[in-house]
């Protein structure tokens, strides 16, 4: 949502403001000068003692300090040099101050935005965290504040140019700044409220097996009955076969045993997907200190590593997708609107009165309410059609609880001597729920995904439920024990793509739907043989072979030609080996052929619904036509189509669309053409005649169902195949040789375009390439680091 701020409100502003300030000569020049120093000495204050940061020929920070404190005082300080504007639009998007910057004159993204954060409370949470801290963990985020706040202080370069561009100069950083990030990846990553109102919605037009045949893949889940009295409507049998919509956060990753290796010892390989962007999200650094050394992925405002390595421990992340956030309706008391019913008797909202400062306008009040079960939501395009009259909304979620010591388990981890620190140091994680894989030296390889998960005493969390009769609370967490988890697994690996980390048999609710398995399913394909290299692991995660593909085709290609143009698609396509490769016209054809065909099947019964439905969803469509031909029928026509109409119907809508972009000659088509890495600056990629500058769009391999992600918004009249999601950052950790662990981000290091390092690693992260964060001062050296050294100044001394 931040992002969506940002392109349709400061795109404008881009226009506006800079094209008419500067002339090309001055525009060039003023670029140059924000560029940040990468060599030399800078004399800063709130550093104990000298220290030495030597970045690498791709301008990777490699930071050696005396003291953990100086190590992080010194991130905050790189950090600030290269992402300031990422820095400052996160904090501002989870402390709900986007207005403050852009106002309302573009549209009201921002104020709603704000709206939702300041309701959630995510800020004063974030405060709350930093409160609670122990001494240890207060201290590496209080040093990180002071580098980003010297560097604030001392530059000698101009502002980046989106604070140029904004007239905008910004605070000093705050521990909270921080943590602010955390919530907001724990609200991403758990949004699972978004699923439950559509079921809310969709159940009111739906049939129960209706629904089943969209989403044919997805286990009944136990049902629940909302009260009568809400919604007139009984779901105890829709509930039981109503799945999730499916999921926009996705990550690989897998470890291997020793005994499944080439070196003896464990691999282990993550690549996170996230929406692209540029600069991207992640930003790889290392940090050495006499007690403490840690390399990998950073976040630029966080000041601890949130995927990598430490000398003897490894560790990687995917997203469980469990459920671990509920909606309860509330219901007012009608004596007295201030007050709500609980099981006890009526009691009061908890309220507080917000401001929020909007640029150009006057500023806004908003009235808060918190009930027994969280913050109540006020966005009318959340609750509408869900809570009735004289009820409201509230949202349960570990991640806004009292006590979060997330950034605390981050803490512990980074610090973990072996595998069995690592699973004391996730006994403190809250939230997201995440899969996490973990190796060390020693050769013992874990899988746990610790979280706080919530045990109902009712339902299954999959619709909104009665929040005053206290039938479906909770009634606490599942034990940390018997979280999913195991060590050291027989078969010599542990794989999760997102799949189902438990069987039926678990005997807790996790939760009831889960994504495909495909790219596991490929996964587990690949590690048939017996023992893999770095290199072999490495290859593994730029593999392009789409399962789904291969399972549709045969049930697709039962249609009979009818064309010389769609003769010659079947024809390439019953060649294809299902490999999303960007130099090859069978991905286009395919993929836009099921596009049309979910569009055919489903657009014509769902209505308003289809929109927020359409996705490629293989799985609907096998069943549709192993199954379920009915879909096949377009009910709004006198006849009664069949499903070799349909296929035929969507392949020749399919073929006349790429045409029109692509011109006749399917043999000149290509994947690439049309699925490009969305690597786009939000803001300064829009100003016309420079956005050329700033583009950093490259044609790629994969698809939604490799394990080379590359998701599409197929919904997209424009671009309905460009590349939006995707693996941003892939590791890949050598527990042999820790120095040996392979890194690649999407960009390069820098958020300035005029810089060599914005764009310096895109076709190496394009094509599978790989960078070690190792070596020693002297070996860097020899490679051409450039060296900076921050040198304490004297607290007498102004400059």
């Amino acid at each position: 949502m931040i992002r969506r701020v940002l392109v349709v409100v400061l795109a404008v502003l881009a226009l506006v403001v800079l094209v008419p300030a500067v002339g090309a000569g001055g525009f060039l020049l003023w670029m140059r000068e924000q560029t940040p120093a990468y060599s030399g000495s800078a004399s800063v204050p709130g550093l104990d003692r000298p220290v030495e940061i030597l970045r690498d020929r791709h301008a990777i920070p490699h930071i050696f300090a005396a003291t953990e404190r100086d190590a992080y005082f010194a991130l905050g300080y790189v950090h600030a040099q290269d992402r300031l504007w990422q820095m400052e639009t996160m904090r501002r998007g989870g402390a709900g101050r986007l207005s403050e910057l852009v106002g309302t004159r573009f549209g009201d993204w921002a104020l709603r935005l704000d709206r939702s954060m300041r309701t959630l409370g995510v800020y004063r949470r974030a405060e709350a965290v930093y409160e609670d801290m122990p001494p240890d963990v207060r201290g590496a985020f209080d040093s990180y504040a002071a580098g980003v706040n010297a560097w604030m202080e001392t530059h000698t370069e101009a502002l980046p140019i989106e604070f140029q561009l904004l007239r905008h100069t910004p605070e000093l950083w705050r521990p909270a700044d921080s943590i602010v990030w955390g919530k907001l990846m724990a609200l991403q990553l758990s949004g699972n409220m978004y699923d439950e109102l559509f079921r809310a919605r969709a159940l009111q037009s739906l049939s129960p097996e209706q629904v089943q045949d969209l989403f044919p893949t997805n286990p009944p889940g136990a049902p629940v009955t909302l009260a009568a009295e809400l919604r007139g409507m009984d779901l105890t049998r829709a509930l039981a076969a109503l799945p999730n919509l499916g999921f926009d956060t996705a990550s690989n990753e897998w470890a291997l045993t020793g005994k499944r290796t080439t070196t003896g010892k464990p691999i282990l390989a993550n690549d996170p997907h996230l929406g692209l962007e540029a600069p991207i999200l992640w930003y790889l650094a290392r940090i050495d200190t006499p007690n403490h050394s840690v390399a990998g992925a950073t976040i630029p405002g966080v000041p601890l590593t949130i995927l990598g390595h430490n000398r003897t421990v490894a560790w990687g992340f995917t997203t469980t997708h469990s459920d671990t956030e509920d909606l309860f309706i509330e219901k007012i008391d009608p004596q007295d609107p201030t007050r709500y019913i609980t099981p006890d008797g009526p009691k009061p909202f908890d309220t507080r009165t917000e401001t929020i400062k909007v640029a150009g306008q006057p500023d806004e009040t908003l009235t808060v309410r918190e009930t027994r079960h969280g913050p109540v939501l006020t966005s009318p395009d959340l609750v509408a059609g869900v809570a009735p009259e004289g009820h409201v909304l509230a949202l349960a979620f570990p991640g806004l609880t009292a006590r979060d010591t997330s950034p605390e388990a981050l803490y512990r981890l980074n610090h973990a001597a072996d595998a069995e620190a690592v699973r004391e140091a996730l006994f403190l994680h809250v939230a997201p729920q995440q899969n996490v894989v973990y190796a060390d030296t020693a050769g013992t390889v874990g899988f746990l995904s610790p979280a706080l998960v919530p045990v109902r005493r009712a339902g299954d969390g999959r619709v909104p439920v009665p929040g005053w009769t206290g039938e479906y609370d909770w009634v606490g967490y599942i034990p940390f024990d018997a979280l999913p988890q195991a060590i050291d697994p027989p078969a010599g690996q542990f794989v999760n793509a997102n799949n189902a980390v438990v069987g039926p048999n678990y005997p807790y609710l996790l939760g009831s739907d889960w994504p495909d398995p495909a790219r596991a399913q490929r996964i587990g394909q690949m590690l048939e043989k017996e023992q893999f290299s770095v290199e072999d692991v490495v290859s593994q995660q730029m593999d392009t072979v789409s399962l789904p593909a291969r399972d549709l085709l045969p049930l697709m290609l039962t249609v009979p030609p009818d064309g010389k143009q769609m003769a010659e698609a079947l024809d390439l396509l019953k060649g294809w080996d299902g490999r999303m490769v960007r130099d090859r016209p069978e991905p286009l054809i395919f993929d836009w052929w099921l596009r049309e065909l979910v569009r055919t099947l489903f657009a014509d019964k769902l209505g308003t619904l289809f929109l927020p439905y359409w996705d490629l969803r293989p799985r609907a469509i096998q069943h549709v036509l192993a199954e379920a031909p009915q879909w096949c029928d377009d009910i709004t026509t006198p006849a009664k189509e069949t499903c070799a109409v349909a296929l035929a119907g969507a392949l020749k809508s399919a073929l006349a669309q790429i045409e029109r972009r692509r011109g006749p000659n399917l043999a000149s088509w290509r994947w690439g053409d049309e699925h490009k890495a969305d690597l786009t600056h939000r803001l300064l990629g829009r100003i016309p005649l420079l956005n050329q500058m700033f583009d950093l769009t490259i044609e790629t391999d994969g698809g939604a169902f490799t394990v080379n992600r590359g998701t599409t918004r197929v919904r997209d009249p424009q671009n309905p195949f460009a590349h939006v999601h995707g693996a941003g950052l892939r590791a890949v950790y050598d527990l042999s040789d820790l120095g040996n662990s392979r890194f690649m981000i999407a960009t390069g290091q820098s958020g300035n375009p005029f810089s060599p390092h914005w764009g310096d690693l895109v076709r190496s992260w394009r094509d599978g390439g790989t960078l070690r964060l190792s070596g020693d001062r002297g070996a860097l050296a020899a490679e051409g680091a450039r060296l900076l050294t921050l040198i304490p100044r004297d607290p007498g001394k102004s400059s």
